[in-house]
């Protein structure tokens, strides 16, 4: 039998890491992450003790968040869970609803500013068409970045997540490079 030895979407053993002045750029393979649909006449749960948030938002809580992707549908994020089997775990919490693995066909990347959120507004300006003053901490969206369809959430002042499609990987975490460096 081949010998399989697992890699992240950038294609190495490790998490891909970078510091441009204030901020840090670090791939993140651990998130597990789950779609949850509401099915016809099924009651909007609360998964793991989560509120699920509306349009534009993103909530964390209880060990999981979520964002709102579209009328009844929400992407679930676990932390450190990318190896379980998130989704049967989340199916037992969300009667009614269809639930899809999705950890394998996205990739996140996190963006942490060391001094406060002024370099994260100065990134989204270079990469994003949005209203950064108005897109704050608990904001979430689905927008396009250079050619690719990406999700934005602003999980604090300092932070902010991208997330792409595994197969645009790459191009992304070239995309962001850049766009620090210029910053610098």
């Amino acid at each position: 039998m081949t010998d399989l030895t697992p890699i992240t979407a950038l294609g190495a053993d490790k998490p891909a890491k970078q510091q441009f002045g204030p901020l840090r750029i670090s791939e993140n393979p651990a998130a597990a992450l789950a779609s949850l649909a509401l099915r016809r006449g099924a009651s909007r749960p609360m998964p793991m003790g989560l509120e699920l948030p509306g349009p534009g938002k993103w909530a964390a809580g209880h060990g999981v968040a979520a964002f709102w992707t579209g009328p009844d549908q929400w992407m679930i994020e676990a932390e450190n869970r990318a190896i379980e089997d998130f989704a049967a775990d989340l199916t037992a919490h969300a009667a009614g609803c269809s639930i899809t693995e999705q950890t394998d066909g996205w990739t996140v990347f996190e963006i942490v500013s060391e001094s406060g959120d002024a370099p994260i507004r100065a990134m989204m300006e270079k990469l994003v068409n949005l209203d950064v003053a108005a897109f704050g901490p608990g904001s979430a969206t689905r927008t396009g970045l250079h050619h690719m369809s990406v999700f934005l959430i602003r999980r604090s002042g300092d932070r902010l997540a991208i997330m792409t499609m595994r197969s645009t990987a790459s191009e992304l975490w070239h995309v962001l490079e850049e766009t620090a460096k210029g910053l610098g």
